[in-house]
């Protein structure tokens, strides 16, 4: 059986799949980062739905990836939290 890791590396071969795959990882690298935050301060769905106002479905929706988040959301989110949101700009890696 083949491991997600090789999985992924079979199907990036495919220049359809490669390029799919890099016009959505912003949006995981954002749900990653909402979800992996959330983790770290060992909050629920419905605890961070307390702190921040928003209806815990659509912190599922955010974190499941069929909600794209305002920026807005992310702030609230970030306060939630009791972080700070950082968006930045970087250079794209040459191949």
């Amino acid at each position: 059986m083949k491991t997600l890791k090789q999985f992924k590396a079979e199907q990036m071969k495919d220049p359809d799949f490669a390029t799919a795959y890099a016009e959505l990882e912003p949006q995981m690298s954002l749900t990653r980062a909402i979800v992996n935050a959330r983790l770290t301060q060992h909050l629920t769905q419905q605890e961070l739905a307390k702190r921040t106002g928003i209806a815990q479905t659509e912190i599922s929706r955010i974190e499941n990836g069929t909600r794209n988040p305002s920026l807005k959301i992310l702030q609230r989110l970030a306060e939630g939290m009791d972080m700070v949101l950082k968006i930045s700009f970087e250079p794209k890696k040459k191949s």
